[in-house]
């Protein structure tokens, strides 16, 4: 599979040690930067270049890394067609694949041990979508807002 990875400089040790993981694991890896450590770099300069790589590569995947992970969640939901989910655990990492068909993870480096987060990265990577009707209808509500601006119908 081919993952498109980005960080901050809270996330650059964090992605330089996921990026040889996923490599070792047999996965085609993107990485969208940072190449150096810089305190003073913006988050959204390399993962927003990540999130328009998942959303030009149909079947691939992203992580993204900051020291919460927040401001790259929202930074990567910015892209149209992505649904970037912010996980801290294999639970939150496993739903979000398999309801929301997340195509992007968003890790936070502060909160996490790199054990922890390469686990919560290798659940994402191996859950698939489940395809199951309710989880579709929500995911076309969101996909109709994105796209046309439409809002979903109210219960009646």
């Amino acid at each position: 599979m081919r993952v498109y990875i980005a960080a901050d400089h809270a996330g650059h040790d964090l992605k330089n040690h996921l990026s040889s993981w996923l490599k070792e694991h047999g996965h085609e890896v993107i990485d969208c930067g940072p190449f150096v450590y810089d305190a003073e770099d913006d988050y959204p300069t390399f993962v927003l270049r990540a999130a328009e790589g998942v959303a030009g590569d149909p079947g691939s995947l992203g992580v993204v890394i900051g020291g919460s992970g927040n401001g790259e969640q929202i930074a990567a939901n910015k892209v149209r067609g992505i649904r970037a989910a912010l996980a801290w655990s294999e639970d939150t990492a496993r739903l979000a694949r398999q309801h929301n068909d997340a195509n992007i993870v968003s890790l936070g480096a502060r909160m996490h041990t790199e054990e922890e987060a390469t686990r919560f990265v290798e659940v994402f990577l191996g859950t698939v979508f489940s395809g199951e009707p309710r989880h579709s209808r929500r995911i076309a509500q969101i996909d109709a807002y994105e796209t046309i601006g439409q809002l979903p119908s109210l219960p009646a």
